[in-house]
């Protein structure tokens, strides 16, 4: 591979243009292919295999026309002090608000009356308008959510204190400044890591266009393969990412290699057979994490993985084509004033026969590898210890998906979800739907008056309203108010004993007893992520590890990567565990409130950061690997791995860290520990893992870390990831140069 490599980028760099020129009409064409497309259908969000999504499908047959899944809003009204919801003049701001609400949107299913509805608290003095949709609130149209938010804020006016609340509403998050400062310190540390604006721009520019072809793509195809508009997402964060951190290491390897006095044809050549191959291997690590996604088995999350994998692969083609072309055009600006004149002076000495070559200092990360080569026990317990600590609150991990009562206080929605919760009881926010499938039973009717009475009778439940039979009479729809909020353990364990109950009905009546509504799909989603979390690491370690094995000729090094990682993990969870559930620093990163944690950041969070990790271990381990089979000694290979590559992977860990670190001034809950949680897992495997426990490793393991059973060996196909194939080829005299050799008389006294 290096050796197609090497030919691929000196190809790249001769044909500069032509190159150049492919990758910006790849561009053109896939800009056009998405301005022209047709907008993209939202996903109808669904969980194959669940209860809850059984029961909304079977609502679809029997109650056609119906809106089971669509989204809903809560109009939450509260009276003045000494007021009441009944006075008249506030019944009939109600009752006007009704009727615009009925006329606001085509896509309005229904306007529940709260006078009619029972939507009126004890004390009189709140009352909410429930809203039903046609469509999910992916569906819902922009017309429609600003019919709803100009009818609120004429209600607003009357005097009355007005909240909207529920899915209808899906509010854009706001970042803040810190997502700009995090993407102007990725600028300002490309430029101190290569001292070059040209070099520290390169790869923001590579990326981006990457970026942009990925997204195009994605919308341009998003009819004819299904693909919402949410797909792109996880794309355009994973792309970015990768884009970087792919031309960091080429463009940092050229820069080495004409450092080291070859012809920038020939450096482009290099830098790319050697980490142009680390960079396609780390490529199919990611992909592999992405991809491993449809092992979850949520449509959405398969399609986001997907997307994101593709971007992952043009990343990788233009690091490995575009990015030598580019350095063509670039020429000497790749370096800094101050360094162009240090090679200049180093060439010149060179050239006088090796007298004044300034002797080369040691770095930072040559001296940390001494260190840690000198104590390795030290730092390998110190480093381990301290992720082991960080992982301890891991251990009372709970969780859930956020509702509205996880937003900031300051937001419509929480205002709305507190009203409704001091007006009516928490569990009013979260309604579970009881569904009884009557078909099977003799008496339809006393089934579910059956159902509805032991139901009424569980600890937990406030309320329970009659059934509402389909006109086929064989179906019925209960609602189910909990006395908890519907985030909390309590209502989880209340579907459980809802559901344990199901199979008695069964028996006794015929009937089969379903548990849905937005609440009951959010535990059964959690559910499904836990089920699959094991499945997913061992699918998405399992073939990383095989991958790496290739790639490293080695047994214990990838078992050490794949152990590091998961640490790593954990150690993140840990911290996101302090922060966003106990409370711990939350003052300091804007948490307003606690409660458990996104059901879906543990496995987000696997994917995510085992990509970017074995991108760390990729680039750091193979210059180690390159060394040592160059003829260097474990401990030697050891520096020169961390000489060369520990700076480009502090930079590439620092612009992730503050990449990740920008989503954590966003408004949305989920979105801050998802910044939150990448960062902090980050920054423990790029320099407490990669940085610390990987050399402590293989300073103790010695020539052991590259120990491979022969009969491996022989099985294995050989990637030459370290470009020792490439070198040997490069070092072979040519057919011309040995003939020249054997005909000249000299040659042969030389060689006797």
């Amino acid at each position: 591979m290096a050796t197609f490599l090497y030919k691929l980028g000196r190809f790249a760099f001769r044909r500069r243009g032509f190159v150049a020129l492919i990758w910006v009409a790849l561009l053109a064409v896939a800009g056009v292919g998405a301005a022209t497309a047709s907008q993209p259908a939202n996903d109808s969000f669904s969980i194959p295999g669940t209860e809850a999504q059984k029961a909304f499908d079977l609502l679809e047959q029997r109650f056609p026309g119906g809106n089971a899944d669509g989204a809903t809003a809560r109009v939450v009204f509260r009276a003045p002090s000494g007021e009441k919801m009944t006075d008249p003049a506030n019944k009939a701001e109600v009752t006007k608000t009704v009727a615009e609400l009925k006329a606001s949107s085509p896509q309005v299913a229904s306007v529940a009356d709260p006078y009619q509805a029972r939507a009126v608290s004890k004390d009189g003095t709140t009352a909410y308008i429930l809203t039903s949709y046609k469509v999910n609130a992916m569906e819902l149209e922009d017309p429609a959510k600003d019919g709803l938010k100009e009818v609120g804020e004429k209600a607003q006016k009357s005097g009355l204190t007005v909240q909207i609340g529920g899915d209808a509403l899906q509010e854009m998050p706001e970042t803040g400044s810190t997502e700009i400062i995090g993407i102007a310190i990725s600028a300002v540390v490309l430029a101190v890591t290569f001292g070059s604006l040209v070099a520290a721009g390169l790869p923001l520019l590579t990326a981006l266009i990457g970026v942009g072809i990925g997204i195009s793509s994605i919308t341009a195809l998003a009819t004819t393969l299904g693909l919402s508009t949410t797909t792109s997402t996880l794309a355009m964060m994973i792309g970015l990412a990768v884009g970087i951190d792919y031309a960091l290491f080429i463009v940092s390897r050229y820069r080495a290699e004409l450092a080291e006095g070859r012809d920038r044809e020939e450096a482009a050549g290099r830098a790319v057979g050697t980490a142009g191959s680390a960079v396609v291997f780390a490529g199919l690590t990611v992909v592999i994490a992405l991809v491993g996604l449809a092992v979850v088995n949520i449509p959405m999350l398969t399609k986001m993985g997907f997307a994101a994998a593709g971007t992952v692969v043009i990343a990788v083609l233009i690091a490995i084509s575009l990015i030598p072309a580019v350095l063509g055009f670039a020429g000497k600006r790749v370096f800094g004033r101050k360094a162009r004149r240090r090679l200049e002076e180093r060439a010149a000495a060179v050239a006088a026969g090796g007298e004044g070559v300034p002797e080369e200092k040691p770095n930072m990360g040559t001296r940390w590898a001494r260190f840690v080569l000198r104590r390795p026990l030290m730092v390998l317990l110190v480093a381990v210890l301290g992720l082991g600590a960080a992982a301890v609150p891991a251990v009372s991990l709970e969780l859930g998906l956020p509702d509205d009562g996880s937003q900031p206080v300051s937001s419509q929605k929480r205002q709305a979800y507190d009203m409704i919760s001091e007006g009516f009881g928490p569990g009013s926010n979260g309604p579970l739907m009881v569904v009884v499938d009557a078909k099977g039973s003799d008496d339809a009717r006393g089934a579910a008056q059956q159902v509805r009475k032991v139901i009424t009778g569980l600890d937990g439940v406030a309320a329970v309203s009659p059934a509402t039979f389909n006109k086929a009479g064989d179906t019925a729809t209960l609602t189910i108010i909990s006395q908890y909020k519907p985030s909390s353990i309590d209502t989880e364990n209340l579907v459980g004993d809802i559901r344990d109950e199901a199979s008695g009905f069964t028996s006794d009546t015929g009937a089969e007893v379903l548990v849905t509504g937005q609440t009951a799909m959010n535990i059964d989603i959690s559910q499904k992520l836990n089920d699959a979390l094991v499945p997913y690491l061992v699918l998405v370690v399992g073939l990383a590890f095989l991958l790496l094995m290739v790639v490293f000729r080695s047994v214990l090094v990838p078992l050490k990567a794949a152990l590091g990682f998961l640490l790593s993990v954990v150690a993140a969870l840990g911290a996101v565990v302090a922060v966003f559930q106990w409370g711990w620093l939350a003052d300091l990163f804007g948490v307003e409130e606690t409660g458990p944690i996104m059901s879906m950041m543990p496995i987000f969070m696997i994917g995510v950061v085992f990509g970017l990790a074995m991108d760390y271990e990729v680039f750091l381990v193979t210059r180690m690997r390159e060394a040592y089979v160059h003829g260097e000694r474990p401990g030697q290979a050891v520096v020169t791995g961390f000489r060369h590559g520990a700076r480009v992977v502090t930079a590439a860990a620092v612009i992730m860290i503050s990449v990740f670190a920008g989503f954590i001034g966003s408004s949305e809950s989920m979105i801050k520990m998802i910044g939150f949680g990448l960062a902090i897992a980050v920054l423990f495997d790029a320099f407490v893992v990669r940085m610390a426990i990987v050399p402590a490793v293989l300073a103790l393991l010695g020539k052991a870390a590259w120990w491979l059973p022969r009969w491996l060996d022989r099985a294995l196909p050989n990637v030459d990831v370290e470009g020792e194939g490439l070198r040997r080829q490069l070092e072979r005299p040519s057919a011309a140069q040995r003939h020249d050799r054997d005909s000249d008389p000299d040659a042969e006294l030389t060689r006797v």
